[in-house]
């Protein structure tokens, strides 16, 4: 997890990469890992460090697709990696709007 971290705080530092982008590119890695199939190797060795960032979800992503299609046929890349990812999608749309509710947003200052 730390290693992904200094990575991604390299990238802020010396590119003119937003986190946004950073952001999707740590997911698409976590895809390409998955799809060829050695996320898992590097998930037992470094554990909860690469399964919990953004990493860990985009092979999750990956993985549910890869499953669906092997179960349902093509119409599973669609639908595979919102079923095997739907817990989190819901947590963070819950937790976002409960915040939401209790905090005031502001804006920030520069």
């Amino acid at each position: 997890g730390g290693l992904v971290c200094l990575i991604g705080q390299i990238l802020v530092i010396k590119t003119k990469m937003t986190t946004a982008r950073i952001l999707v590119l740590f997911e698409l890695i976590g895809v390409f890992l998955a799809a060829i199939g050695i996320f898992d190797a590097i998930s037992a060795f470094c554990g909860a460090g690469i399964n919990v960032p953004i990493i860990g979800f985009g092979a999750s992503l990956a993985k549910g697709a890869i499953n669906a299609v092997k179960a349902n046929g093509i119409l599973g890349i669609f639908t595979g990696g919102l079923q095997a990812t739907a817990g989190g999608i819901a947590a963070a749309i819950g937790f976002g709007f409960l915040f939401g509710i209790i905090f005031k947003a502001r804006t920030k200052k520069m």
